[in-house]
């Protein structure tokens, strides 16, 4: 197999571990390591660096946490490297044409959805609340547009009834290590020619807000149960119970109607509080109150007794 002399890295989170892992393990030639400076982070707001610089520091490989890259020092600098790609896996920063330019090969992204569809910073979660039945991974020739390249490769992966946001992540980032050690050895030798997407298909995957984690129990079941699981682990939906707010991690769509308001707990049981929506029954299976652990519907309802509350 051929492989680049030189190969840069930029990612920042989880899902950007694995492909940085295929690579190192591959035989490549990992010259740098670009990823986004160290943030505040937990209770004692502690400087705390990525899962990509935690990675590639275990490995000894120069890490470079550049706050832009469209100073001409910080474009300099990342030339003296010489790669001859550029792989990029959810860096977060955007990349100007000077940089785009440098490596030999230019520069490919490892993209969480199936191009043009779920262009965007959220297309493992919006996938999810669209309905959609299958995703992927796109290994992409990156330009100057929003995920607007070429597409190498693409590897299908059907989302799964039940699927959070964070199975979905953890599919993918595996998904992703594997399309990208697949697509290389084409990139690299020039026998790979990446096709144009189609603009007219594209959509956005806009950034998700905690705002967005409000339940609105006028929506049907189903859809309130879609936007529980894209948004498993965060922000996580919620709704609430007077002045109490609850976190929802787990919940079902039923079928039924009860003559009840959207938001009335109709039933209540071991298996859940069953909550009348626009269209059909929500039974919430894990709930979690204000400085609690997500606890399980039954043990909820040890201590409270929400049956004709009318949920926020």
């Amino acid at each position: 197999m051929s492989h680049a002399q030189k190969i840069v890295f930029a990612g920042t989170p989880d899902f950007s571990v694995p492909p940085l892992q295929a690579l190192m393990e591959g035989g490549h030639d990992v010259v740098a390591v670009y990823t986004q400076p160290d943030r505040p982070a937990g209770r004692g707001r502690k400087l705390t660096p990525s899962p990509v610089k935690r990675v590639a520091e275990a490995a000894g490989v120069t890490v470079c946490q550049p706050l832009s890259l469209r100073s001409g020092e910080a474009q300099r600098h990342l030339r003296s490297f010489g790669a001859d790609l550029l792989v990029v896996v959810a860096y977060g920063l955007i990349l100007p044409k000077p940089i785009l330019d440098a490596p030999r090969l230019g520069c490919v992204n490892v993209h969480a959805s199936l191009l043009p569809r779920w262009r965007g910073a959220a297309p493992i979660q919006r996938a999810i609340i669209a309905g959609d039945r299958e995703t992927g991974i796109s290994i992409m020739q990156m330009d100057e547009g929003l995920d607007t390249g070429p597409v190498f490769l693409e590897s299908r992966c059907p989302i799964e009834r039940g699927e959070t946001g964070g199975s979905l992540h953890d599919k993918l980032a595996r998904l992703g290590a594997k399309a990208l050690m697949e697509a290389l050895p084409g990139i690299i030798d020039g026998s790979s020619r990446p096709q144009v997407q189609d603009d007219t298909r594209a959509c956005y995957a806009r950034k998700l807000e905690k705002g967005e984690a409000a339940l609105a129990w006028d929506r049907s079941a189903a859809e309130l149960d879609r936007q529980v699981r894209a948004f498993n682990p965060w922000p996580v939906a919620q709704c609430r119970m007077g002045d109490v707010v609850l976190r929802v991690w787990e919940a079902e769509p039923l079928g039924g109607e009860f003559d009840a308001p959207p938001g009335t707990v109709v039933e209540t049981s071991k298996s859940g509080l069953d909550v009348a929506t626009g269209d059909g029954v929500l039974r919430i299976r894990t709930l979690q109150l204000p400085g609690k652990r997500a606890m399980a519907a039954a043990d909820f309802l040890n201590a409270h007794d929400p049956k004709g509350t009318r949920f926020e």
